[in-house]
């Protein structure tokens, strides 16, 4: 079971960002995905999640109308888009498998995890 995340990087408030998360060694489709992060001093938190098969999705308060979570389960892919980016979306971005039913919900409902990808917003 691999989760591998990229796409993270520098870069200025107001600019966006897209993650990609590539998943190895199971079967994909049967995983709701999520996306979390971690800012130091913060605890983990769920910023957006995806159903693993109807499509269904959940975000963050905070992320909402910013933030895109897509899926593919014919490349074992889950993406977040991060449009208007702000410094407060600074943190570690995780990738995360779970089958549990309450999947819309936090990171002890996940199982599955990929290592972290930084993302720095400058003001």
């Amino acid at each position: 079971v691999q989760l591998q995340a990229s796409g993270g990087g520098l870069v200025q408030a107001g600019r966006s960002l897209r993650l990609s998360c590539a998943a190895s060694g199971f079967m994909f489709r049967n995983l709701h995905m999520g996306w979390f992060r971690q800012a130091p001093g913060k605890e983990r938190e769920l910023v957006a999640a995806i159903h693993r098969s109807d499509g269904s999705t959940h975000y963050a308060e905070s992320v909402k109308g910013r933030f895109t979570i897509s899926r593919s389960n014919l490349r074992n892919t889950v993406d977040l888009q991060m449009n208007n980016l702000e410094p407060e979306d600074t943190a570690v971005y995780y990738c995360a498998g779970s089958r549990n039913v309450n999947w819309w919900t936090g990171p002890a409902n996940y199982k599955y995890w990929g290592q972290g990808t930084l993302v720095t917003v400058s003001s």
